[in-house]
């Protein structure tokens, strides 16, 4: 296995449920990481079932058959760990860290919301966890300046129908229209061992987690029927420029250009990551040097260029700028598309490839230097490309592009007709 990428053994297994199991033993800190990814996120979700996933995410944590309502966080935070989950379009992670010795309450904690949410799940704790939903997308979309710009991109970029044409949020009508029994059956379909990546990494070894997995999680039933997600590998171009402007109470005109790149951990889209740290990642790069300290169009603290890793589809790439006072939006937005567009003219240096594979390595190990990190990894890496090991490639991927490939995905990728312009102006301005 390369050293470049991912140091430390791998082991793995499979129950005769479907569970796979994937161990990563590193005895340097007695504690143990623990992350279960289910292969279910919101692209999955059929029309009329918006947001089930995330809210999902919020009902793992209200009990099960054998676990009260809040005794989940109580117990593993009594124990000295900490936990959380997460939803994106492409799945749900459940993850806790732990003092070693507490591995296995974490295993069946795991394992009794996998296999006893739905017997436990009551209107009142679905009502209940709606409402904090809608709290959470007051707070984190509508009532934060340019805080639904996501929720606008998706369906800019990918046309109705398509598996990322919503966000994960999700519609409330939706989430509200629904009752327990649609509920209750989503779960059955999706939340099942033959679905779902346990990977754990930290001081045990992997005898002992294939045991304890065989036992607390060896008895649940596997989902023979599960549905694949709907395909959305292909977005046919439309050949003209997607426009969108809105009116909002934001202190300064904001702009966004958007387009598909290619799928996450393909080759193309590795050009795309070391193209965005190119174009946009910190002091160095084209649009801070051109926007905020050349042509001063742009606030140094709120520009940037970063691809959204979805591996199902043509993954976005996003660029952003925020005016300084007194800085029309056209003018940002011509300062900006004269950057990006600069990048298949103006081929990029050696010293620039050299700042991004730098920006690229620190990231990645920043990734991997904590047991919750490479837990994480390990479990993306099993769901999404069907190997853990595989997770070796990515950092060797970026590492290996070169300044021809960035100038060839540059003209595929940002090709004026097909970017999408999202554009915020302050209330004054309309």
């Amino acid at each position: 296995m390369p050293q470049t990428g991912y140091p430390w053994p791998i082991e793995q297994t499979r129950l005769d449920n479907g569970l796979r199991v994937v161990v990563s033993e590193d005895h340097s800190v007695p504690v143990v990481a623990v992350n279960l990814w289910y292969d279910v996120g919101s692209r999955h979700e059929p029309a009329g079932q918006t947001g089930f996933a995330h809210l999902f995410e919020h009902l793992m944590f209200e009990g099960s058959v054998n676990v009260p309502k809040t005794e989940h966080f109580r117990l593993l935070q009594g124990a000295g760990g900490s936990l959380n989950a997460t939803t994106n379009p492409d799945r749900t992670n459940y993850f806790e860290t732990i003092p070693a010795e507490h591995l296995e309450l974490a295993l069946w904690l795991e394992a009794d919301r996998m296999g006893g949410l739905v017997p436990a799940l009551t209107t009142e704790t679905l009502d209940n966890q709606r409402e904090v939903v809608k709290n959470e997308r007051r707070q984190r979309y509508e009532n934060v300046p340019y805080g639904d710009a996501w929720l606008r991109l998706l369906p800019l970029l990918y046309p109705p129908g398509h598996p990322y044409h919503h966000p994960t949020i999700g519609s409330m009508a939706d989430l509200n229209a629904a009752d327990l029994a649609t509920f209750q059956a989503f779960h059955t379909r999706y939340y099942a061992p033959n679905n779902a990546v346990l990977s754990v990494v930290g001081d045990t070894t992997p005898d002992e987690v294939f045991r304890l997995a065989e036992r607390y999680f060896g008895g649940l039933d596997p989902r023979p029927d599960i549905p694949p997600a709907p395909d959305g590998q292909i977005v046919d171009p439309t050949g003209e420029p997607v426009l969108e402007t809105v009116i909002a109470d934001v202190p300064a005109p904001r702009v966004h250009l958007a387009h598909r790149s290619h799928p996450y951990g393909s080759p193309g889209y590795d050009a795309t990551t070391v193209l965005a740290a190119v174009l946009g990642s910190g002091r160095g790069s084209r649009l801070y040097q051109r926007l905020a300290d050349g042509s001063r169009l742009a606030q140094p603290d709120n520009i940037g260029a970063y691809g959204v890793d979805l591996r199902w589809a043509p993954a976005p790439l996003i660029i952003t700028a925020t005016a300084r006072p007194g800085i029309a939006a056209d003018a940002l937005t011509d300062g900006l598309t004269e950057v990006v567009d600069g990048l298949v003219t103006e081929p990029v240096t050696e010293a620039e490839l050299d700042r991004a594979r730098a920006l690229l390595t620190t990231a990645w190990w920043r990734q991997l230097a904590t047991v919750e990190g490479r837990a994480d990894t390990l479990g993306r890496y099993a769901v999404q490309f069907g190997d853990p090991a595989r997770a070796a490639d990515r950092l060797p991927g970026w590492l290996a592009v070169d300044a021809d490939e960035v100038t060839r995905v540059a003209a595929e990728v940002l090709r004026p007709q097909d970017r999408v312009t999202l554009t915020y102006l302050p209330e004054e301005n309309a």
